[in-house]
């Protein structure tokens, strides 16, 4: 029971987020011209920032597994090749790049740390977790939705060209980069501009989440139902089913398969949705897996939760 509330309050703010969203839009306070410039603003300022603060202030090389990291790593490749692979089976082949971000790419950076600091008491494996996933989750991101476009050219050097120009020059990457850099360097962040990085990171979420809210069209989601989902369940349900036994069969325990569980079965996280908004793509598809993966991750995660504590492996 413990688990479950912890679970509902992690998620149900995100939900009522986007009811908030939706409820605006309907009483005319967030209209569609509004809701692109705010999606535009998340993608541009607080989503980099969110991901430089939860690289920046990380000390990897105090808590340093490398085998940790590289499965980690290891099974975040897996994920996005199979899923990609699968999305060849769509009918609809302008949606397969929202199909597959939205199939892999979880919550890992915001719920990680507060799954493991609920359970353990401290942060434990989550920032060696995100330092395995999130950057390659952006990366992937980025050029999956730069490939996958909507009316896509077949491909040639042009169209690589501005792939590979999209991705260096892609907020979300660039975040990552000096991110990476200020933990290597071990650069102090001065007070005051750790407060204000951290106070216009914390906007990406609450802002991120109500554009997605006022963004969202029933009629359209009715269309997109199948694949929203079959993409649901592979990031709630298999990636864990299938990775995890390997995980308790490679050794890990405790703190270390709680990031595990979270990298691979919380929901699918809102910046998604800014990224492929932002990236020519529609969104509908993208919304509507974050909102299912949103409410039914409370009872799924808790499930997962259950049978590795049961087994005695957390």
């Amino acid at each position: 029971m413990d688990n479950l509330i912890f679970s509902l309050n992690a998620t149900v703010p995100i939900f009522l987020l986007m009811l908030l969203g939706l409820l605006f839009h309907r009483i005319g306070w967030i209209d569609d011209v509004f809701a692109s410039k705010m999606n535009k603003f998340v993608f541009l300022i607080p989503l980099p920032l969110m991901v430089f603060e939860d690289l920046a202030t990380v000390d990897f090389a105090e808590a340093w597994d490398t085998k940790f990291v590289l499965f980690c790593f290891a099974v975040t490749l897996f994920s996005i090749t199979a899923v990609s692979a699968a999305s060849f089976l769509l009918r609809d082949r302008n949606i397969q790049g929202e199909f597959i971000q939205a199939s892999y790419r979880s919550s890992a950076a915001l719920l990680g740390m507060a799954f493991i600091q609920n359970i353990y008491g401290n942060a434990g494996m989550a920032p060696l977790m995100i330092i395995g996933s999130v950057p390659l989750y952006n990366i992937m991101a980025v050029a999956v939705l730069s490939f996958f476009q909507p009316e896509r050219r077949p491909l040639d050097k042009e169209v690589l060209k501005n792939t590979l120009k999209g991705i260096i020059t892609n907020p979300i990457i660039i975040g990552i980069a000096a991110g990476l850099l200020w933990s290597a360097f071990q650069i102090p962040m001065p007070s005051i501009i750790g407060k204000t990085v951290s106070n216009i990171s914390a906007t990406a979420t609450p802002l991120g989440l109500m554009a997605m809210g006022a963004s969202f069209d029933i009629k359209k989601v009715r269309g997109k139902i199948g694949p929203a989902v079959t993409a649901s369940v592979v990031k709630l349900i298999v990636f864990a089913a299938v990775f995890l036994p390997v995980a308790v069969w490679l050794g890990f325990r405790k703190e270390q398969l709680v990031a595990i569980l979270v990298m691979l079965g919380s929901a699918t996280t809102v910046s998604c949705y800014v990224m492929a908004r932002n990236m020519g793509h529609e969104g509908v598809l993208t919304s509507s897996v974050v909102m299912l993966t949103t409410m039914l991750s409370a009872f799924t995660l808790t499930g997962w939760l259950y049978i590795l504590r049961s087994l005695g492996l957390i």
